[in-house]
């Protein structure tokens, strides 16, 4: 039979992206926004699974546990949180929960809790949703025709078919996941999971379990047995991101995993052997942290066997439009609309604007913008008002004086909040320059 999910959250876009990903998936799947038509449902019929949030407009989840338990012991029901809700998700599985997952929610993540819970039911047996295969291509890969993109593809084919550990570099919302997606589709484990974790989302209390899982009974609120990330990937590939987020702690447990290959779950006396590849990715010079004592040099370099740099958008002006067009076909699908291009100006717009959430922006924008549009092209009018502002404010240096060039380093500065990464972009200038201006007129932030 047809695994059943019911999907809780009161967030509707998510809750129907969702349902529609697990139906492709070949699951059944069903939607209920609220507490009140989660319990309705469950007592209408069974399901063998639940995802729920933890925050409810009208309870939370845990009022969801009890109705699913109460209708069906053999329910699984997974909890759907941000780590601030940890200890409230601890609960739950004290009180029957199967596991948790963080949000924002991991593709991979997700199908693979699933397939765990599914073979905790009575009679149930391992399912292929537990690991995810790059045939699947749950992220694909837009190459582009500029210099930088055809390096950017010359390099993944160089390193992708070898086990070498990838560092890839670059700013937030620039594709890293991607190109890592992409690497292990090109090598010779795309047959084997691919598994991202989100290091930044992971509570150093937690990372033990997280990565190496845990046997029940190992601490508070351990009731069943866990899969940790290590295990989850062994075949394939282990996707770190935002590696530089990691504690130095979790640190020293990720090096000594790498050099020796094997793992200890919480609880166990037995070392579990693994065969994985890391990629890695980071949107901070690593380099500096080391410097800095944050980050440990040994796994640095045991990170960084082959280095990839991800360029901004704004620096890859023939791409924008190749991305635009890209993200517009995906939102013509999502939305089941037909809207043909974009006339002149937003051609233009794209082309001069400073992209400074890079991809994730521009893919967003295109999104909203098909949704309002009503004609078959998209129109300047449809933009975010915040887009259209910073196309009138937006500056390079090379048109001040010097005279006047701090107090646009200034204003810049102040306009990014103080991140001088979106700072250099709002001035047209890379960061090496805007250190050197900062020292010149001693500017501290």
């Amino acid at each position: 039979m047809i695994p059943k999910i019911l999907v809780v959250d009161d967030d509707t876009a998510f809750c129907v992206m969702l349902k529609t990903f697990l139906q492709k998936k070949g699951f059944e799947a069903f939607n209920a926004f609220t507490a009140r038509e989660a319990e309705e449902a469950l007592r209408s019929q069974t399901f063998d699974v639940v995802l729920t949030d933890i925050r409810l407009p009208d309870s939370d989840g845990l009022d969801v546990l009890r109705t699913a338990k109460e209708s069906s012991m053999e329910t699984q029901v997974i909890l759907m949180t941000g780590y601030t809700d940890i200890k409230t998700a601890v609960n739950a599985m004290k009180q029957g929960a199967f596991d948790y997952v963080g949000k924002p929610i991991n593709p991979d993540e997700i199908l693979h809790t699933i397939g765990m819970a599914l073979q905790k039911r009575p009679g149930g047996k391992p399912t292929e949703t537990k690991k995810t295969s790059a045939n699947q291509k749950t992220l694909p890969f837009v190459k582009g025709i500029s210099g930088d993109a055809m390096r950017l593809q010359e390099h993944i084919d160089l390193v992708a078919p070898t086990n070498m550990s990838v560092l890839i570099i670059g700013d937030s919302g620039t594709g890293k996941e991607h190109i890592a997606h992409s690497i292990h589709s090109q090598s010779k484990r795309a047959a084997h999971p691919y598994i991202a974790v989100d290091c930044g989302a992971i509570p150093k209390e937690l990372a033990s379990s997280e990565f190496f899982g845990h046997l029940k009974g190992s601490f508070t609120g351990a009731i069943n047995d866990k899969t940790g990330h290590f295990e989850a990937a062994n075949g394939g590939t282990l996707f770190l991101d935002e590696v530089g987020n990691l504690s130095y702690e979790v640190q020293v447990q990720l090096l000594r995993a790498l050099q020796e290959r094997k793992i200890k779950p919480v609880g166990s006396n037995n070392e579990i052997t693994v065969d994985i590849r890391v990629v890695a990715a980071t949107n901070e010079d690593l380099a500096d942290a080391v410097k800095r004592g944050d980050f440990r040099e040994d796994l640095y370099h045991r990170l960084n066997e082959f280095c990839i740099k991800v360029p901004r958008l704004a620096e890859r002006k023939q791409d924008i439009m190749v991305f635009a067009n890209h993200f517009l076909a995906q939102a013509n699908e999502d939305l089941e609309k037909n809207i043909e291009g974009f006339d002149d100006e937003v051609t233009s717009l794209f082309k001069n604007y400073g992209w400074p959430g890079n991809l994730r922006e521009m893919k967003n924008i295109i999104k909203r913008s098909v949704l309002l549009e009503r004609s078959g092209t998209i129109h300047i009018d449809v933009l975010p008002h915040e887009m259209l502002e910073a196309s009138k404010t937006e500056g390079s240096l090379s048109g001040y004086s010097k005279n006047n060039e701090e107090e646009a380093i200034r204003h810049a500065l102040e306009k990014a909040n103080y991140n001088k990464s979106k700072a250099a972009i709002l001035l047209d200038i890379d960061r090496k320059t805007l250190y050197n201006k900062l020292k010149l007129y001693n500017i501290e932030l």
